[in-house]
């Protein structure tokens, strides 16, 4: 039997206040707490004295670079929570159009939402317009968002590659509103291990051929390395004429690829 405390009104007004968002993607539930900004700050302080633990665990690899030829995005495809291994196929490039692509690091539900929202608006501004919108006006628009929801739990850290009237381009945006153009990016628990590939094999000559094998193996050496990254590794290439898929290779065969090849040497 219905508690006589519930009625249909309160009810209604609870479904309304969690659902929001399916009239206005920008109107999200805040923390069901007073001055969640502050509190929720003091609630993941005091996390190991009352054992409810917010900030969760997360790990991945993503990188990012320009060159001569465009944008190279390569990623990794495990989601995990802490040493729990939740998913082996994640999708960690959003195509959010045919000249901007997403990547994903943070928490997977926090990115994914938000690049869909960026995709209606990228394609409401082609609407308006008459034109594709640029990668700086996109990753702006992220940061805006981010910004509005800084201090209460997003968890984000995305890198915006895409092609317009300037060229290539490139920013990193994340939960705390900062927003980065630049030409080499690596996020995630692995991106020191792919920084040090980046480091010794980038320049901005490469060829097509070379920048994706690059961005290819340095995130593989990031998911030997990093207990939080593995699974496929996929490459993006972001040229004038829209994104290309390069490949999608799972990281145990890049292994024993790389070593036949260390050994034939």
């Amino acid at each position: 039997m219905r508690p006589a405390a519930w009625n249909s009104a309160e009810v209604e007004d609870e479904v309304n206040a969690f659902t929001s968002n399916i009239a206005n993607p920008y109107t999200l539930a805040a923390p069901p707490f007073e001055n969640p900004l502050e509190n929720l700050n003091k609630i993941q302080a005091n996390a190991e004295k009352t054992g409810i633990k917010i900030n969760f665990d997360h790990g991945t690899t993503t990188l990012g670079f320009k060159y001569q030829g465009g944008v190279i995005l390569a990623v990794d495809s495990r989601a995990t929570g802490g040493q729990y291994i939740g998913s082996q196929t994640m999708k960690k490039i959003v195509e959010i159009n045919q000249f901007l692509l997403g990547t994903l690091a943070g928490g997977a539900a926090d990115c994914v939402y938000w690049d869909r929202v960026l995709a209606k608006e990228c394609r409401l501004h082609e609407l308006r317009n008459k034109e594709r919108i640029s990668v700086a006006a996109a990753s702006k628009i992220m940061a805006n968002i981010a910004h509005e929801y800084k201090g209460m739990g997003l968890s984000m850290g995305m890198m915006l590659a895409g092609y317009d009237k300037r060229g290539p381009g490139l920013y990193y945006v994340d939960s705390e509103g900062s927003r980065t153009p630049g030409n080499v990016f690596s996020v995630g628990s692995g991106s020191i291990y792919a920084f040090g590939v980046l480091d010794s094999g980038y320049r901005w000559d490469l060829k097509d051929n070379e920048a994706q094998e690059l961005g290819r193996r340095a995130i593989y050496h990031a998911t030997f390395r990093d207990a939080y990254s593995g699974g496929i590794v996929r490459v993006y290439h972001m040229t004038p004429n829209g994104w290309i898929k390069i490949s999608e290779t799972d990281c145990m065969e890049l292994h024993y690829k790389y070593k036949e090849e260390k050994e034939a040497k």
